[in-house]
């Protein structure tokens, strides 16, 4: 049975996940909570999703990409690279993804989170 790590918090530049705090951004794929490179919309490359596309789909239906402290449009780049894999895509500020993976986490959804730090 799958125990996806829970967000409980966020803001001051990291996160708690299940009780621990996670400095900077996080990525979280296949219920496991990491340190993740990212540090703005801006800056992002599908490099920074490199984890999610070695993962597959087997593992990843979609990535909810929390664009930091606003919701802004990821870079063309980005979404041109999930979509060639197949993977689909959800974006929103850092705040909404982080109580939203919660939820979709705990209907068994095959996502990954990848939050900026806010």
């Amino acid at each position: 049975m799958r125990h996806p790590p829970s967000i409980d918090a966020y803001g001051g530049g990291g996160f708690r996940v299940s009780g621990q705090r996670h400095e900077g951004s996080l990525l979280i794929l296949d219920d496991a909570a990491q340190p993740w490179q990212a540090t703005s919309l801006e800056a992002l490359t599908p490099d920074h999703l490199a984890p999610v596309f070695a993962a597959g789909l087997g593992t990843v239906e979609f990535v909810l990409l929390g664009t930091g402290a606003v919701q802004a449009l990821p870079p063309r780049s980005v979404r041109d690279a999930l979509q060639r894999a197949g993977i689909g895509l959800e974006f929103m500020d850092t705040a909404t993804g982080a109580r939203m993976y919660n939820v979709l986490a705990a209907e068994g959804r095959r996502l990954a989170a990848a939050l900026i730090a806010i």
